[in-house]
């Protein structure tokens, strides 16, 4: 019998397996900067997300009106949890924030598999509430700044999408999720998590 969260993870996998089918998943002409996240790099990335395992307290800032030069942020503050998966490399994300006012609530899981033949890393994500499997950013580090790109469509329109992981340390992490409407030209930042413990 499973548990809750044993459940949803194994709907989760079986979810992102049948998500692996090869596509293509970035504009025709990415910037530089993007193409620069999917060069081969020279070493071994499968640790690159290590020191995120374990417990964090998360306070995130979430842009809801994307792409019309918003300045209104919504804030949320709660907690994200990593552990490994089955002794790899790969590791999952419970994420639950709450705004102050407790009107509005972010329940997520976060799937991270890393491939050892193209050193890039997969990210999937996963919303239990709204029954949705999102398609990976794909993407490495570079020194001590993660870079990860996908396309979405937002508001009726195809969107490059880049999350960027740095600021890291033993104790705090930051990632930040921008959209660009432009094929990379231009970015505007949406979600700001920034992780501590």
């Amino acid at each position: 019998m499973f548990t809750k969260p044993q459940a949803a993870l194994a709907i989760f996998l079986c979810a992102a397996c049948a998500t692996l089918a090869p596509r293509t998943t970035l504009a025709e002409n990415p910037r530089q900067d993007a193409a620069a996240a999917f060069e081969k790099p020279a070493r071994d990335g499968s640790h690159d997300f290590d020191f995120l395992i374990g417990d964090w307290k998360a306070h995130v800032r979430r842009l809801p009106d994307r792409l019309n030069h918003s300045t209104v942020w919504n804030e949320y503050d709660g907690i994200s949890n990593h552990h490994k998966l089955i002794d790899t490399n790969a590791n999952f994300e419970q994420f639950d924030v709450t705004s102050p006012d407790k009107k509005l609530h972010i329940r997520a899981q976060t799937l991270r598999m890393y491939n050892p033949d193209t050193h890039q890393w997969s990210i999937y994500g996963l919303d239990l509430d709204k029954g949705e499997l999102q398609a990976p950013v794909v993407g490495q580090f570079h020194g001590d700044r993660g870079e990860f790109y996908n396309q979405q469509t937002w508001n009726g329109r195809i969107v490059l999408v880049r999350w960027m992981w740095h600021n890291i340390s033993p104790t705090s992490a930051r990632m930040e999720q921008s959209f660009s409407p432009d094929g990379g030209k231009s970015w505007e930042v949406n979600w700001i998590c920034e992780l501590s413990r």
